[in-house]
């Protein structure tokens, strides 16, 4: 399988950045942006016993981890969002995985399961498979509710943010969101 030349977009420039030269201020872009991203994935996916400072703690150990790690950073595997998300997801698990050494808090079953190696040719089809089919049922939602997804999984705003900025009630705004999550499920697993 041959390589995919290498991503052109600013994300993937900016972690090559951090990676190639330690760039402070590529590396300051990149929280900037992906710090309230990375805070909101926590919130939507960690259990309430993580605790208030959960989403903080997640983005710190996140971010330190892509500085460190930003050397190893390949753009011709993945793009920088994916990079990131995927130390995310590992930092989470592992975060899930301390607090349950001083809790009963049990994993979900989405929170373990077995990772394939991304480079391998079927990971990077499959991968590419499952975002296409993403996009594609996003843009089969009602506009009222991908606009409210977008707010809460995208830019990682809380469910009574998103309803004081729309102006709409809080059970409007959950119940969209419950809504719209149930039809993605169903167009998806459709495809």
């Amino acid at each position: 399988m041959e390589l995919k030349s290498e991503r052109r977009d600013d994300w993937s420039n900016l972690l090559s950045q951090v990676g190639k030269q330690r760039d402070r201020s590529a590396f300051k872009e990149l929280f900037k942006h992906f710090a309230p991203l990375i805070k909101g994935y926590s919130l939507s996916k960690m259990p309430a016993a993580a605790g208030p400072h959960g989403g903080d703690e997640l983005v710190q150990e996140v971010m330190l981890k892509v500085w460190q790690k930003a050397p190893y950073f390949d753009p011709r595997k993945a793009a920088a969002s994916t990079w990131i998300y995927t130390i995310a997801r590992n930092c989470r698990i592992d975060l899930l995985r301390r607090g349950a050494k001083h809790q009963s808090t049990s994993l979900a079953a989405d929170d373990v399961w077995q990772q394939e190696d991304e480079n391998e040719p079927y990971s990077l089809l499959q991968h590419t498979r499952n975002q296409d089919s993403i996009r594609s049922s996003f843009r089969e939602l009602p506009p009222e509710q991908s606009h409210i997804l977008t707010k809460v999984y995208m830019e990682g705003k809380s469910h009574a943010e998103v309803a004081q900025e729309l102006d709409l009630p809080l059970g409007t705004v959950k119940s969209r969101v419950r809504l719209a999550i149930k039809k993605l499920q169903v167009l998806i697993t459709a495809r």
